[in-house]
């Protein structure tokens, strides 16, 4: 369903917008890092929260899009940052916890309002907790679903899925994955995967740092490639890990579907956004294994009637009344064969 212009802001809190939240609230090492800037109650089935989201930065804000949108996987991060810091401030979930991510979902219905501007970016959230999962009177895990403002518009829509353990569970959780092998630390990782990395421009990047991308190649409708681990990347791992992060995961899928429709539809990154992605997490992604990212791009189907086909350097593209052009690609992440998660993307040519 396509959220309407005209739907606007429901009744929320004042917002705060002039400092950010404490960074061990989201989970961060470095202020930068962090784009929550309130958090206030609405009732015991959720919260408002604020972000400010930057005009440039060197990762969210490395893009070949014109005009200029705030990155989608930013909106995410925000979303991920509100779930968090909700999960500690109003579901008493202890700081030594460990925060499991099972599910992240965006959908973006009004991506021209995310164009970059002249002043920072203020994005409201409206978190309702979907389902409350709970042992011992202990909060276990919340599923949130996020409802998207900018000013009194409604852009889009979140939901992310969260699980708790306890330090001791947690570890036995990873020891009884690894079989019984001592966890790995992205902090000792080599700064270098091998591979030959992924031409910035492919991937919609301008500089090489942010790609994440090895040995990619294409062969008929289906594309792949190897992901690279930026484990001293300032952004993307913030802070050690003994697992690769869910969003450096979802950082290599965008990748590989730019590439994907690019290299097979003709669809350019410069002109390209997600406005819609959806991933369910079924195993940890360890540091140790190679994780290859497979995409497949469908084949459309031909016009019929009341339908409009455009056509691209590389292919047709969806151009039906309503959808705008839109691409859907399919992602699929694994390490020795086994899968660790699938995500559905759609891309949506951004008008001039």
């Amino acid at each position: 369903m396509t959220t309407s212009p005209e739907v606007t802001r429901t009744a929320l809190p004042a917002l705060d917008y002039t400092r950010t939240v404490d960074r061990l609230l989201v989970h961060r090492d470095a202020l930068g890092e962090v784009f929550l800037t309130d958090l206030q109650p609405v009732d015991g089935d959720g919260y408002a929260a604020a972000a400010q989201l930057p005009r440039s930065h060197a990762y969210y804000g490395d893009h070949l899009l014109r005009p200029g949108c705030h990155d989608p996987l930013l909106i995410l991060e925000a979303c991920r940052q509100a779930a968090l810091a909700g999960a500690h401030r109003f579901f008493d979930v202890p700081s030594d916890n460990k925060f499991i991510l099972t599910h992240l979902r965006l959908r973006l219905d009004q991506p021209h309002l995310t164009y970059v501007g002249t002043s920072p970016f203020r994005l409201a959230l409206r978190v309702r907790i979907a389902d409350r999962k709970e042992r011992d009177r202990r909060v276990t895990g919340l599923d949130y679903e996020i409802d998207l403002y900018v000013g009194e518009s409604l852009i889009g829509t979140a939901a992310i899925g969260l699980r708790f353990k306890t330090p001791n569970g947690y570890l036995t959780l990873r020891l009884n994955n690894r079989d019984g092998m001592a966890l790995p630390s992205s902090a000792s990782y080599p700064a270098a995967t091998p591979g030959a990395p992924l031409t910035p421009h492919l991937a919609g990047r301008a500089n090489p740092d942010n790609v994440v991308l090895l040995d990619a190649t294409v062969v008929g409708d289906n594309a792949q490639a190897l992901l690279r681990i930026p484990a001293h990347h300032a952004s993307l791992f913030d802070h050690p890990q003994d697992h690769l992060p869910g969003m450096v995961i979802a950082e290599g899928a965008r990748q590989l579907a730019l590439f994907a429709a690019l290299d097979i539809r003709g669809l350019a990154p410069s002109k390209t956004l997600i406005t819609e992605l959806d991933v369910r997490f079924t195993r940890f992604g360890e540091l140790e294994d190679d994780t290859v990212l497979s995409a497949t791009v469908p084949r459309l189907p031909h016009a019929g009637a009341g339908e409009v086909v455009d056509y691209t350097l590389g292919g047709a593209l969806d151009s039906r009344p309503g959808t705008g052009t839109t691409l859907p690609v399919h992602v699929e992440a694994t390490q020795k064969g086994e899968v660790l998660c699938s995500f559905d993307l759609v891309l949506t040519r951004v008008p001039a």
